[in-house]
C-alpha cells in the first residue's frame, strides 16, 4: 500500500468538504474541551479534598456562663467536656480557645471587611473547643456525643458544610459531562455524515480501484484516516481552547476565591488531561468511522 496515494486521498478528502470538515473539526473540539473541562473539575476537587480533609474539625461552641466566667476551661463543666473529648481515641488533639483569642481570629478572617470588624465585640464571641479528629469522617459520632450536653451551647461539624460544598462542585462537574456528552453525540453524527458524503462523491474512483483489484480495506483506508484526522484536530483546538480559558478567566476568577479553590497549573492540562482528550478523539473516530463504512459503503 502505497503511502503517499493515501496520504494525498486523505486531504483531498478533508478539502473536498471543507465546510463539513471544519464543521466536525470544531464540534469534536467542543465536547472534547467541555469533556476536558470536567475532567480538571475532577482534578480540583480531588486536590481540594486532600487539602480540606486534613483541616477538617468539630467546633464545640461553650455556653455564655462558660464564655464569660472560665477563661482558661478548668472548671465545670467545661473542663469535664475537654477531658471527655482528649481521653477518646478518636481524638487527635483538643485546643481550648476563649474569648479574646476567638476574636482575634474573626478579625483575620475577615480583615478585607473593616466595616464588619468594627462592628463586631469579644463578649459576642462564644468560647470554643476545636476538635481534630484522626478519621474525618468520623465527626458524627462526637456531634452526637457533645449535643446538648451541659455547657455545649451547638456543635459545629465541618464536615457537613464540605459536604454540601463538594456535592455543589460534583453537580457542576457532572452538567460539563452531559454537555460534553450531547456534544459529542454531535460530533459522532458528523463525522458519519461526512464519510457518507466523502464515500458518495468518490464512488467512481472506488469502484475502478476494487475493479482492478484493491482490497475493500485498501479503498476505505483514506475514510477512516479523514475521520481521525479531523478528531485529533478537534482535541488539539480543544485542549488550546483550556489552555487559553486558564490564562483568560481561569486563573483571575480562581484567585478570586482568596486559594479557597486552588489554581489549575498548565501541567494539569497538558497531563494527564491532553492525553486522554487525545486518545479519546482517536477512538470516537475510529469507531465511528468504521461502522459508517460497514453499513452504509458497500464498495
Amino acid at each position: 500500500m502505497r503511502a503517499s496515494f493515501v496520504f494525498s486521498e486523505v486531504v483531498t478528502g478533508l478539502r473536498r468538504n471543507i465546510t463539513m470538515t471544519i464543521a466536525m473539526i470544531l464540534t469534536t473540539a467542543i465536547s472534547l474541551g467541555m469533556f476536558g473541562g470536567g475532567l480538571l473539575f475532577v482534578r480540583t476537587i480531588d486536590k481540594m479534598k486532600a487539602s480540606y480533609l486534613d483541616d477538617v474539625e468539630v467546633t464545640i461552641y461553650l455556653t455564655e456562663d462558660i464564655s464569660a466566667n472560665d477563661q482558661n476551661c478548668t472548671g465545670e463543666p467545661c473542663s469535664s467536656i475537654r477531658q471527655a473529648l482528649e481521653s477518646n481515641q478518636a481524638v487527635e488533639s483538643v485546643v481550648f480557645e476563649d474569648r479574646a483569642e476567638a476574636y482575634e481570629r474573626f478579625k483575620r478572617i475577615f480583615e478585607g471587611q473593616p466595616e464588619l470588624v468594627e462592628l463586631a465585640r469579644p463578649e459576642a464571641l462564644p468560647a470554643s473547643l476545636h476538635v481534630k479528629l484522626f478519621d474525618p469522617a468520623r465527626s458524627e459520632v462526637i456531634v452526637q456525643e457533645f449535643s446538648g450536653q451541659a455547657g455545649v451551647a451547638n456543635v459545629d461539624d465541618q464536615n457537613k458544610f464540605l459536604d454540601r460544598f463538594f456535592s455543589l462542585l460534583n453537580s457542576g462537574r457532572n452538567g460539563t459531562f452531559i454537555i460534553a456528552l450531547i456534544a459529542a453525540l454531535a460530533a459522532v453524527l458528523l463525522i458519519a455524515n461526512t464519510i457518507q458524503v466523502s464515500a458518495y462523491t468518490r464512488r467512481t474512483e472506488v469502484g475502478i480501484m476494487r475493479l482492478v483489484g484493491a482490497t475493500r480495506w485498501y479503498t476505505q483506508l483514506p475514510f477512516l484516516l479523514e475521520a481521525v484526522v479531523a478528531g485529533v484536530l478537534g482535541a488539539v483546538i480543544g485542549v488550546a481552547g483550556l489552555i487559553t480559558l486558564k490564562y483568560v478567566a481561569l486563573d483571575r476568577i480562581l484567585e478570586a476565591t482568596g486559594g479557597a479553590i486552588p489554581k489549575i497549573e498548565l501541567i494539569d492540562v497538558l497531563f494527564p488531561v491532553a492525553p486522554i482528550l487525545l486518545g479519546v478523539s482517536v477512538l470516537i473516530s475510529a469507531i465511528t468511522g468504521y461502522v459508517t463504512l460497514r453499513l452504509y459503503v458497500r464498495h
